[in-house]
This record gives structure tokens, C-alpha cells and sequence, in this order.
């Protein structure tokens, strides 16, 4: 179900401005018009986009090759659980089955 755009301003507590150039205007205002949005809209929704990506970029791990090879050899030489672990995990598992 849509939102009018009285429901959607209602919504809204909290404003931003900005100062931008004529060209920087006239851009954006073309692009809205060609996506079939508001100017407002067009613009929170690109600058939501944005911010996404980079605290996406932000939190994603990058490992050179290097890096990535010690962290996948370091997975397969695992060291076996100590005989400890290995027994309470077969008391767990059996314990489960009952």
C-alpha cells in the first residue's frame, strides 16, 4: 500500500540541508524527473544508497592473497579437539539421541 506524500512528510521529523551549485541542481533535478521522483526523495534515497555502501565497505574484510591462503591452511591444519572435548561431545550426542 502506498504512502501520500502528507503521510510520508508527517513521518518525517528531522531535516537536512544543503548548499549546492546550479549544475549540481539542475543534475539532480533532471535525474528526478527521469526516475518519476521528487526531488527530496530522489536525493534521500541516492544519499541512502551511498551511505550503505560505504558502512558496507566499511565492515567487509579484505585479505590480500597472501592473507587468504594462511587464513584457508589455517582452517584445514585445525588442530584435533583435545580427548577431553571429544568425549563430551560423544556424552552430548548421546544424551541428545535419548
Amino acid at each position: 500500500m502506498a504512502i501520500s506524500r502528507a503521510q510520508e512528510r508527517a513521518t518525517k521529523k528531522t531535516r537536512l540541508d544543503l548548499r549546492i551549485t546550479a549544475d549540481q541542481k539542475e543534475l539532480i533535478e533532471q535525474a528526478a524527473a527521469v526516475n518519476g521522483s521528487s526531488i527530496t526523495s530522489f536525493v534521500v534515497n541516492a544519499a541512502q544508497k551511498e551511505a550503505q555502501n560505504v558502512l558496507r565497505e566499511r565492515d567487509t574484510m579484505r585479505l590480500t592473497k597472501r592473507d587468504s591462503e594462511a587464513f584457508v591452511q589455517a582452517l584445514l591444519e585445525a588442530p584435533r579437539p583435545i580427548l577431553h572435548l571429544r568425549e563430551a561431545a560423544k556424552r552430548h550426542k548421546k544424551a541428545m539421541a535419548h
